[in-house]
């Protein structure tokens, strides 16, 4: 949404300069430097620059702007539909878990995660993501942190994004950075709205399923020593926010951990991985995909949305799908 607004703003400019410089030009008062006119034109505002030339007929005769400002709207359509392929083109990732702690009844179990929404829109009501995840057929749905962005907070995608899941299947939340950051009397209410909507919050909390335990951990409590803390006797899914903690993670007893926070990189270069964390760790060894560590596996998923950088590249919006297999 930042890139939108973005764009917004920089278009409107350049149509009021160009008309703006075509008054100044009638009143013969100083005018705007041609070299500004192109360059707003260069850093994203060519349609208005266009629509201004058209409008307030200026700058058409002049051959330098007649030439370079329609090429620049083609280069601005073109890499604006790449960005928007990129940024929305959700991809389903599936990841088969195996063990022998899966009882038998849980053969087949589907648990479907949803990380880093960040206030992304897919379509009114969240309707396109909705409908990713009823495709997966879920037994339950999981969202492991910063639905909401506290760099442009919208409280009614994240509510619209809950009131259609928990019509899908029982959704359990755990909160992530950007949460602990907005945490206040909004927040607050957010909360109460959608335990009314029937989420559960897991911070700090567990709730025993039917075949195994399902622990999540707030934001403020990742850094904690957590040895022993769930039992060794039964499966344990553990919903956390960050990877980076994953020996905590695994001295608590976890077998199974599901995380996001990292975007996948944000563009991710073949043969060298994600560029970028949130944390600005450059080539964050974990970025994404399933890892690791002695008994325990933790699956990272890259996640829908975006915070600081607007964009993503080669690194689709993911919804990661986990199905329980006995072993």
């Amino acid at each position: 949404m930042i890139l939108v607004y973005y764009l917004i703003l920089i278009n409107v400019a350049a149509f009021t300069l160009y008309g703006l410089d075509k008054s100044f030009a009638v009143k013969k008062k100083r005018r705007i430097s041609e070299a500004t006119l192109i360059l707003v034109a260069c850093i994203g505002g060519a349609p208005g620059a266009l629509l201004g030339m058209l409008v307030f007929h200026h700058k058409t005769r002049k051959k330098k702007f007649r030439v370079t400002i329609p090429i620049l709207v083609g280069i601005f359509l073109l890499l604006n539909g790449f960005f928007l392929y990129q940024n929305y083109r959700l991809v389903v990732t599936e990841y088969e878990y195996r063990s022998s702690e899966v009882p038998d009844t849980l053969d087949g179990y589907v648990i479907v995660q949803i990380s880093d929404l960040h206030n992304q829109f897919f379509g009114f009501g969240e309707g396109i993501l909705l409908d990713k995840i009823r495709d997966c057929k879920p037994d339950i749905i999981v969202v492991t942190g910063d639905v909401l962005d506290s760099s442009h907070t919208r409280y009614s995608f994240a509510g619209d994004f809950f009131q259609g899941a928990v019509e899908i299947a029982p959704v359990y939340y755990i909160t992530g950075n950007h949460e602990e950051w907005l945490r206040g009397d909004r927040f607050d209410r957010f909360l109460e709205d959608i335990g009314e909507m029937g989420v559960i919050c897991l911070d700090d909390r567990e709730e025993q399923m039917d075949g195994f335990l399902l622990a999540g951990l707030a934001e403020g409590s990742l850094g904690k020593d957590i040895s022993g803390k769930y039992p060794a006797d039964q499966l344990v899914v553990l919903l956390a926010h960050e990877p980076k903690y994953h020996e905590n993670y695994r001295s608590s007893g976890a077998d199974l951990v599901l995380t996001g926070h990292v975007h996948g990189g944000q563009f991710i270069i073949p043969g060298k991985g994600g560029l970028v964390s949130p944390d600005f760790e450059f080539f964050p060894e974990l970025y994404e995909g399933e890892h690791r560590f002695g008994d325990m596996t933790m699956i990272i998923s890259r996640g829908l949305g975006n915070s600081v950088v607007p964009v993503r590249i080669n690194n689709y919006p993911e919804i990661v799908k986990v199905v329980l297999r006995k072993e």
